[in-house]
């Protein structure tokens, strides 16, 4: 679909402010352009004019919007990047002529609209799951300064590669790209076994989120088994934004990581607590350790039982 419209005539032609389409633009991660610049198509024109109806709705105010269109834009951006690397890597060949592009192009073009209707698909599944895990959480009593409900208790883990920066000094950028994907895929993965969340993924990191600390010993110990990691473990209070978590129980779980050795997985005292009987756990504590802004914390390093 060819641009036709200026950004004042979309907004015009949508019935929304010039001042709300270039915040929805910018949330979206897209760049500034100039107010004559002809850059948009008659897409963009029904996009705003959804925007307009959900506003219209009453259901979101101009901020909630604005919110949306930064999470649509954030991830979407990171999708549509990955998927094009996978496209590239699989029809073009390492040093592509002008008609391996067009073949590219082509392929692409074949692909969108399964992918439109998988994405779709997959969306919409993945927004009823979250909204069932939200709803089920229970909500933590250190509320403080913010709504109770906004604080939700949960389970907290980061895993990380072992010598990641020596491995990757050694390895090609073939090898160092195998192994971040190898690693990210069986994270998400086992994450996904145990009915938990991967939260995001940090190249040599990852950070996970479990309804209960049973389900988040199990998946750390997976983990370990899948490779050389180190796995820290903490169960609290976390505030849950923009599909990230935040709080004190997340900078303890980052702490533990940090203190556990290769092949390990060290776990707050409240976690090790909701481990109490369970089979095939074996939870021994650890001398107590400094965490570096949190204090003295005492860590339990966290075994399979011996069958």
């Amino acid at each position: 679909m060819p641009p036709r419209h200026t950004r004042e005539q979309v907004a015009a032609e949508a019935g929304v402010s010039q001042e709300l389409a270039r915040r929805i633009w910018r949330a979206l991660g897209f760049a500034q352009l100039a107010d004559d610049a002809v850059a948009f198509t008659d897409a963009d024109v029904d996009a705003l004019r959804r925007v307009r109806a959900m506003l219209d709705g009453g259901v979101l105010d101009e901020a909630g919007v604005i919110r949306l269109a930064r999470a649509l834009g954030q991830t979407t951006a990171r999708l549509a990047q990955w998927q094009a690397e996978i496209l590239i890597g699989a029809v073009l060949p390492p040093e592509p002529a002008g008609t391996d592009l067009t073949a590219l192009f082509d392929a692409a073009e074949g692909l969108l609209p399964d992918l439109q209707h998988v994405l779709v698909h997959v969306w919409r599944a993945q927004l009823a799951a979250a909204g069932a895990r939200l709803l089920a959480l229970p909500a933590s009593a250190e509320g403080g300064e913010e709504p109770a409900h906004t604080r939700v208790t949960l389970a907290v883990g980061f895993a990380d590669l072992v010598s990641f920066t020596r491995r990757a000094r050694e390895l090609d950028e073939h090898e160092l790209a195998d192994l971040v994907e190898g690693f990210e895929s069986r994270a998400s993965d086992i994450v996904a076994a145990h009915g938990a969340r991967l939260v995001k993924t940090l190249g040599d990191e990852v950070l996970f989120t479990a309804p209960t600390p049973v389900q988040a010993a199990r998946i750390a110990l997976d983990l370990l088994d899948a490779g050389e990691l180190r796995v820290g473990l903490a169960y609290g209070a976390v505030l849950p934004i923009m599909g990230d978590v935040f709080g004190t129980t997340v900078n303890l779980a980052a702490r533990l990581t940090a203190i556990a050795r290769p092949g390990t997985a060290v776990a707050d005292a409240a976690l090790a607590e909701g481990l109490e009987g369970e089979p095939g756990i074996e939870v021994r504590t650890i001398r107590r350790r400094p965490a570096r802004g949190l204090g003295v914390v005492q860590p339990h390093v966290l075994r399979r039982s011996p069958a």
